[in-house]
């Protein structure tokens, strides 16, 4: 059976037994992965600006030789990296409260070895969505940031009045001019936002 899940699996663990089983459940299930025997090897493939092209999570053993999966995440966690790869850690018995304190710092959630196959598979596909919600939230913003950029310095002012709930007299008074240039203005900046009306242009400016 081949793989067409639309996200990315990352397995780190230094087990070699580990990886590929979990390959193997994880292409039971219809999911893309790729594994990495320690930390170092997959860091060396991010940097602090590193964004996943797909929806992706990391599978993270607790425990490794050379960087820990913990001194890993601290490093995912300061590149602000954690909402668009969500980390789900695989601990030993005696790594499960390192594991929950990770959550309590944003960490997904933790599996316990030997883990349940459909418990964790579950927990992966639903940080998959959170990345992946969190990859679409991005790119709104991205086009929102795109489209402001575009507008000349006046027409950001007569934007941010227009958004304000001002009408073109009080803003062609504030920013003395007229109110037909106002109204050039605010025509323009609809059109470059890709909205009709000023309700519209708020709440896409409240974007969160």
């Amino acid at each position: 059976m081949q793989p067409v899940s639309e996200g990315l699996v990352y397995v780190v663990d230094d087990d070699a037994g580990v990886r590929d089983a979990l390959a193997w459940l994880l292409r039971s299930r219809r999911l893309l992965s790729e594994s990495y025997p320690h930390a170092d090897a997959f860091l060396a493939k991010l940097s602090p600006h590193f964004v996943p092209d797909q929806a992706s999570c990391l599978l993270l053993d607790v425990r490794m030789p050379g960087m820990s999966g913990l001194a890993l995440f601290e490093q995912l966690t300061q590149w602000g990296l954690t909402s668009v790869l969500p980390v789900i850690f695989l601990t030993g018995h005696g790594d499960v409260p390192t594991a929950v304190d990770a959550v309590k710092r944003g960490a997904f959630d933790f599996c316990p070895k030997p883990f349940s196959d459909n418990a964790l598979v579950d927990r992966v596909e639903q940080a998959l969505k959170q990345s992946g919600d969190q990859l679409a939230q991005r790119r709104i913003q991205a086009k929102l940031q795109h489209r402001v950029a575009d507008l000349t310095e006046r027409e950001r002012d007569v934007m941010h009045c227009v958004v304000e709930g001002l009408p073109n007299k009080l803003i062609a008074d504030r920013l003395n001019i007229s109110v037909r240039t106002v109204e050039v203005h605010r025509a323009r900046v609809f059109d470059k936002m890709y909205v009709k009306s000023a309700v519209e242009l708020a709440n896409l400016l409240r974007t969160p």
